[in-house]
């Protein structure tokens, strides 16, 4: 799952409000000395930055407003562990990974399992598609966590 979303799925995504989300970054040139100064005045203690000026964070709010995302509902605070993963994998996914870590499943297996949809696409792989597509989102940008 890489490079720009097909119009083929473009209305998932906006009916998922996704769609501002899938496209940051293209045609956006990354400024390297910037990226390095963020990394450098980073406190994990805090998590927050640590600037000339004092401390600021990134909150909930701010991830709204900048990635035009939705965020209401419930909170999820902590760790679920008696949800059976198997399941909604299937739910959501029509297909269940041989590894599923708590509720973690593998980014890899995502790009393995799930090719771009072409013409010939049913609606159901399209979904699932964008589904998978929006895990990788949410696992690669908005909730990096590298341990």
């Amino acid at each position: 799952i890489s490079g720009p979303p097909s119009p083929l799925i473009e209305n998932y995504f906006r009916e998922a409000s996704f769609w501002h989300v899938a496209n940051i970054g293209r045609g956006c040139n990354l400024d390297p000395k910037l990226i390095s100064t963020f990394i450098e005045r980073w406190r994990l203690e805090t998590h927050t930055f640590h600037l000339p000026y004092g401390e600021c964070t990134i909150t909930l709010e701010d991830v709204q407003l900048q990635l035009r995302l939705p965020v209401d509902g419930s909170v999820l605070t902590k760790s679920v562990q008696s949800v059976d993963w198997r399941a909604i994998c299937y739910d959501l996914l029509g297909t269940i990974p041989d590894n599923i870590y708590g509720g973690w499943i593998e980014m890899g297996w995502l790009r393995d399992t799930f090719s771009e949809p072409g013409n010939d696409s049913t609606e159901v792989e399209r979904i699932r598609y964008v589904r998978a597509y929006i895990f990788e989102i949410i696992r690669g940008y908005l909730m990096l966590d590298l341990s």
